[in-house]
Order: C-alpha cells, then structure tokens, then sequence
C-alpha cells in the first residue's frame, strides 16, 4: 500500500524556543488507515500538524502528502486534504449554512454542490434540524460536528484531526467516531491526536507515540499493549513510554 504521508527527519526550532519541536521526527501512514498522532503536551504534535498543512517551514528534513512536498505543492494539496482543528474554525454570528456556503466557494465548489454535500453532512451527523441556526447558539457537541462537516465539503482524500471531541457530550462523541470509521471505509486516511487513549485504542489501525519531538514507539494498539510489559491499556503503554510527570 502506498504512503499517504511520508515525514523525513523533521526538524523545528522556534525562535526562543529552549528545545526543539521536532528532533529528527520520522514517520509513514499508509493510504487508508486511521492513524493516531499521540504524545503528551509539547511532544511536537501540533508542529507537526502545522507543517503536513504547509502553515509551517521546518529547519530541516521533510514531509510529503500523496507524494506532493507540504511546504511546495500547498495549492495542490489543498484540494485533497481537510484539517479539524482544535478550535472551531467557524464564524459564530452566521448560521451553519451561511458557513458552510462560504467555505464551499473558498474551495470553488459550486452552489448545488456545497448544497449537495452539505445536505448529506449534515443528515449523517445529526445536524439537519439545526442547520439555519447561528455556530453561537449551538452545543459544544454541535459545534465539533460543524466544525468536522466544514472540513469535508471537498471531499479530500486525507483528513486531519486535532481533538475532535474535545469537550463533547457522550452522544455527539460516539456518532463523531461512528462518521470517522465509515468515512475511513470509503478508503480515505485519517491522521488522528486525541489525549483520550480508550478512543484511540478503539478508532486507529496503529498509533504513533512521540516525544520531546521525537519518534517512540509505533504498532496496532493491542499489538502494543500485548508487547508491552505490565500494560492492559494503550493508556498504561502511553504512560510506560512518556512517563507519569506532568507536562505543562
């Protein structure tokens, strides 16, 4: 199978910075898979993240989406990936179609196709009834499904999550994960960071620990707690690889 992403000794500084961001930080994910970015906070996650969306140059090494250079090709790439973020990247005084018909013309779609898509997204993630609502009146759960259903407009090939359920109630948690599951068996890859180890023990194909910006350990996550001394949870591998002290 092919590489969706190829990362190649990325390294990052920032100006200030006391220790690198990435030190080197190699990894692959194949076309198709769900794969879990994990580390704790100041691991090199979001750099890493930053530079896959061409937001970030790094010092040295590089990294690659669908064979096209993330910092080179980013118009190219632009089409064929989509970014969660953290945040809700939303304007919270417009209603969800308002939204959703702007970002559909920043990606160039059409009227009846930002119509289309919308209509679907919005039925599959329990959006439907509140689609001419403002962002501002919605539930932090809605607002995560929003902000994913912004996100797939283009239907891109890769997907890019930053905590997608981060603050959400039970339900919208499940039918989020649900929608990533079936959207990863229509063969697109989902790149994937979550401080929530039962969800990415129950969601990726593999995960990929990193550290202090580097690469630690990789594997399926039962294939990890199975070879992992002492461990019955990819939490308790998270722990055996990172350590118990706090990370601020």
């Amino acid at each position: 199978m092919a590489a969706a992403i190829e990362i190649t000794d990325l390294h990052k500084t920032y100006n200030g910075g006391w220790s690198p961001a990435l030190d080197g930080l190699s990894v692959q994910v194949q076309e198709g898979q769900i794969m879990g970015l994990l580390g704790p906070n100041g691991a090199g996650k979001s750099t890493t993240i930053n530079i896959l969306c061409g937001l970030v140059t790094p010092d040295k090494g590089n990294a690659k989406i669908f064979g096209k250079d993330c910092i080179a090709d980013t118009l190219a790439l632009r089409q064929m990936i989509g970014v969660v973020p953290q945040q809700i990247a939303m304007f919270s005084n417009l209603t969800a179609w308002e939204n959703f018909r702007y970002i559909g013309k920043l990606y160039g779609l059409s009227d009846k196709q930002t119509k289309d898509r919308t209509h679907d997204l919005l039925l599959r993630l329990g959006l439907d009834k509140h689609a001419d609502k403002r962002i501002n009146r919605y539930s932090g759960g809605m607002k995560r499904r929003a902000n994913i259903i912004a996100s797939l407009l283009h239907q891109p090939s890769l997907i890019i999550l930053d905590e997608p359920t981060a603050g959400v109630d039970v339900q919208s948690r499940a039918m989020i994960l649900n929608f990533l599951k079936e959207y990863n068996q229509q063969g697109k890859t989902i790149v994937y960071t979550s401080h929530l180890m039962e969800e990415a023990e129950l969601i990726c194909d593999e995960v990929v620990i990193i550290d202090e910006g580097k690469f630690v350990v990789r594997g399926a996550p039962k294939e990890l707690i199975n070879n992992t001394t002492d461990c019955k949870r990819l939490e308790d591998v998270f722990l055996h690889y990172t350590g118990h002290s706090v990370r601020d």
